[in-house]
């Protein structure tokens, strides 16, 4: 049984109410926003975010928890700006986030989202991918037209991440033809940090931005965002195999099932070990539910669990190190920090 420190639930306490806050300034322009998009796109969109059922009935589903435009409030913040002047940014990497995850959806072929039927499930492939290049557009769009001073330089910032966050997907892809034992942890690593922590960096640079800092501070948060989106990846990919379905709304193993060269079990076939044989041979054919629960076991007892658990750590560790030189007092960037305690500290 896992027990969880005084201090620990009271971070996790303040990084939820963090959450709660920025979702309530974001929400009213994220509506606002998406429904400024035509039909049927704004239907497809409206059902992603939870706000509505496949009717178009009012729903509580909920849009998820809102890390990404709660760090660039927090950003903003922790540089002394007044985050309601951050919101079109929060807004903006809202929808990329959301674009990204409507394309994954069908590029993976998952069926549920949020304990619900993904988008393509329900409205069909043709829909699901054209909505999500709208909200991308829209997001760039949010940026240009907030008339803030940075918003040219916060365009560009968001718009090379995404080609970043695209380069991260197709590598992701082509890892699936290739043998299991063929593909490295730095490779993976490398693949992560484009498809992870690229929009958490950007995410803090973007508040960075909207708070007037200079370049040294823009870089310093944008590499404490990848750092801990390296983290929050290496937490996610163990989820992805031992996290609670209850929780998930995926099936357990779902990872395994699909075949993913998530990074521990990259790390577990790369150990040598017996079980990294055991499990390669598993990954070279289809796996049912036994098969799953063995494969699970494999990458445990190579090594690969623990191995995450480390390497989330250690990221952790930079990602301080790398707000350190924007924030030297970290006093003031309890918000920044209670957020990325947060997501690597995840059990779901």
């Amino acid at each position: 049984m896992t027990m969880t420190s005084p201090a620990a639930a009271t971070e996790g306490e303040e990084a939820v109410a963090l959450l709660a806050r920025a979702r309530g300034l974001v929400d009213p322009e994220l509506r606002a926003a998406v429904e400024s998009l035509p039909e049927p796109i704004r239907t497809v969109a409206r059902y992603h975010f939870g706000w509505e059922d496949e009717r178009g009935r009012p729903s509580s589903a909920g849009a998820g928890k809102a890390i990404r435009p709660a760090l660039v409030l927090a950003a903003a913040r922790a540089l002394g700006a007044d985050q309601h002047g951050a919101v079109s940014p929060a807004v903006a990497v809202e929808l990329t986030h959301n674009f990204t995850l409507l394309h994954d959806d069908v590029i993976d072929e998952d069926p549920t989202r949020r304990h619900r039927p993904t988008a393509w499930t329900v409205f069909g492939v043709p829909d699901a991918v054209i909505s999500g290049d709208a909200l991308m557009s829209l997001a760039t769009k949010v940026l240009a037209e907030s008339r803030h001073p940075a918003a040219a330089a916060a365009v560009a910032r968001l718009s090379d991440c995404v080609i970043e966050l695209c380069a991260g997907q197709q590598t992701d892809c082509a890892f699936e033809e290739r043998a299991p034992d063929e593909v490295t942890v730095d490779e993976v690593l490398t693949m992560a940090t484009a498809k992870t922590g690229a929009l958490l960096g950007s995410s803090c640079a973007l508040g960075a931005l909207y708070a007037g800092a200079d370049d040294e501070a823009v870089a310093a948060l944008d590499a404490f965002g990848r750092e801990a989106g390296l983290a929050f990846q290496l937490i996610d990919d163990l989820i992805g195999i031992w996290g609670d379905p209850e929780r998930t709304g995926k099936p357990a193993g779902a990872d395994l099932m699909a075949h993913k060269k998530s990074l521990p079990v990259v790390a577990a076939l790369a150990s040598g070990t017996e079980a990294a044989e055991e499990l390669a041979e598993l990954y070279r054919r289809p796996m049912d539910a036994e098969s799953v629960r063995r494969a699970a076991e494999a990458v445990e007892r190579a090594g690969g669990r623990d191995w995450a658990g480390l390497q989330a750590a250690e990221r952790m560790a930079r990602a301080v190190h790398e707000l350190s030189r924007a924030v030297p007092d970290l006093s003031g960037a309890g918000d920044l920090l209670a957020l990325a305690e947060f997501v690597t500290r995840r059990t779901r």
